[in-house]
């Protein structure tokens, strides 16, 4: 009748939508799902499963009583590292290197994406990418090898050049004011166009009818670059440096340990090293253990803290 009102039941408005299925999903799925298996095992393995031995760094550790048959000693291998000289300089030459790193080496796999994107033959664009990326695949034994013989004072490339402008040779390897340099500029030369590869998949989705555009209002390419790539990898930029910051606290072992020496420790000992040497050469497992919690506590306040910023500087994070 007109102007009654007509009551349904909600009960049987919610009976006519289809089942929320969620196992209906994992089997039309499941393929997907078994993609994530390999990195799940991975991650449980090596990263949630190794926690159990973060209480080694509560006790005096021994491998004759084990994890739990150890005395507990508290706080105490924080105390002494807290109290320890040497500890300072390791966490300051850490976060120097980290740093020269986020300020050099992270904003090169920018540049030369944008560089490799404005490159219009594809042959030449293809065999510039063979190039950087091949020291992507040698290890830091032997591309540091290749370095510091380069750098050698009597036979190394750099020097007999040196020799030749008539200049005074170095030995760049025991001159602590050299080895961070050398540290940033191996790595850059080492590992810009792997990293690359992640920029130039974020350019390559960038609608090209933006450029056409532009074109067509007179843009060059300074200003396409500003207003248009940039912008189109801005959240690329953003996810990886969040996770750059989170990992302010570690550095590459590998790349310290091969190229470093005792002449040069005072600037290039860093938190990894310092707990292989005490750790596995000194057998000092629970003052490692307390290096590794501090290290692990201090990047999780770090990418919670970038995240944040993120989150209201911009509209993409991690979380």
């Amino acid at each position: 009748m007109k102007g009654t009102t007509q009551v349904v039941d909600t009960s049987t408005i919610q009976s006519l939508r289809p089942p929320n299925n969620k196992w209906r999903t994992l089997v039309k799925y499941k393929y997907l799902y078994a993609l994530l298996l390999p990195g799940f095992i991975w991650y449980l393995v090596y990263k949630y499963l190794p926690m159990y031995g973060v209480i080694i760094a509560f006790k005096d550790f021994s491998f004759s009583k084990g994890i739990w048959g150890s005395p507990f000693v508290g706080l105490k291998h924080f105390e002494f590292l807290f109290s320890y000289p040497d500890f300072y300089r390791i966490v300051k030459n850490t976060i120097v290197i980290n740093m020269y790193e986020l300020l050099f080496a992270f904003p090169a796999p920018i540049i030369l994406a944008l560089l490799l994107n404005e490159l219009k033959s594809i042959v030449f664009k293809r065999s510039i990418q063979t190039i950087v990326y091949f020291p992507h695949f040698l290890s830091w034994v032997v591309f540091g090898g290749i370095a510091i013989q380069l750098l050698s004072p009597n036979e190394g490339l750099i020097n007999q050049i040196r020799e030749m402008l008539g200049w005074e040779k170095i030995q760049y390897m025991v001159h602590s004011e050299y080895f961070r340099p050398i540290i940033i500029l191996t790595l850059i030369l080492k590992e810009t166009g792997w990293l690359a590869i992640i920029y130039l998949a974020a350019l390559s989705a960038i609608d090209p009818e933006q450029y056409e555009a532009a074109t067509i209002d007179g843009a060059n390419r300074f200003r396409k670059l500003f207003h248009i790539t940039l912008p189109g990898i801005r959240n690329t930029i953003i996810i990886l440096l969040i996770l750059k910051i989170g990992n302010m606290m570690d550095f590459g072992f590998e790349q310290i340990y091969v190229m470093y020496n005792p002449a040069v420790y005072d600037v290039a000992d860093v938190l990894s090293t310092y707990i292989y040497r005490v750790g596995l050469q000194d057998a000092r497992f629970s003052l490692t253990t307390a290096i590794g919690l501090f290290q692990s506590g201090i990047g999780f306040f770090l990418i919670w803290g970038a995240n944040l910023l993120a989150r209201r500087f911009s509209d993409n994070s991690l979380w």
